[in-house]
């Protein structure tokens, strides 16, 4: 038996699940405000951006599992980066979903713009936590990932 109790009824604002999807969408709009309004990206076109530019290089397939998006959003979010020319594909497969992608210089030059500006955001996000909070906070995460995973 755990130590949470079993409640007979929900009250959503309460409800774990929610709370960290709302929390997820706030931090993911606060985020929004720095590429879209500098860097015309979108949530999609950021995350393909962000995850391709950390690997180097990777397929969709790829980019759809570790984002958790869904393949037509990500399908889509590519062919956006593609025409904007800041990804290019790789040599590789003709299956586009195991094609390599990776970032064109127009996307690098991009990327180490855009990185420093969403870490500074992520470390003032934080920053409201004291040190031990922010280590338990971000443990928590980790375990939560690891039982569902992620």
């Amino acid at each position: 038996m755990t130590s949470l109790s079993v409640r007979s009824s929900l009250r959503l604002t309460a409800f774990v699940p929610f709370r960290l999807n709302r929390l997820a969408e706030a931090v993911s709009e606060e985020l929004a405000l720095i590429y879209r309004a500098r860097f015309g990206l979108e949530v999609g076109t950021w995350r393909v951006l962000a995850t391709v530019g950390a690997e180097r290089t990777c397929t969709a397939q790829f980019i759809a599992a570790s984002t958790r998006m869904h393949k037509t959003r990500v399908s889509r979010a590519i062919a956006e980066l593609l025409t904007r020319g800041l990804l290019e594909h790789g040599t590789g497969s003709r299956d586009r979903r195991e094609q390599p992608l990776r970032l064109a210089p127009a996307g690098r030059r991009l990327y180490t713009q855009l990185v420093p500006l969403v870490l500074a955001r992520e470390a003032q996000l934080l920053g409201c936590l004291a040190e031990a909070e922010r280590r338990a906070f971000l443990s928590a995460l980790a375990k939560l990932e690891s039982h569902l995973r992620l």
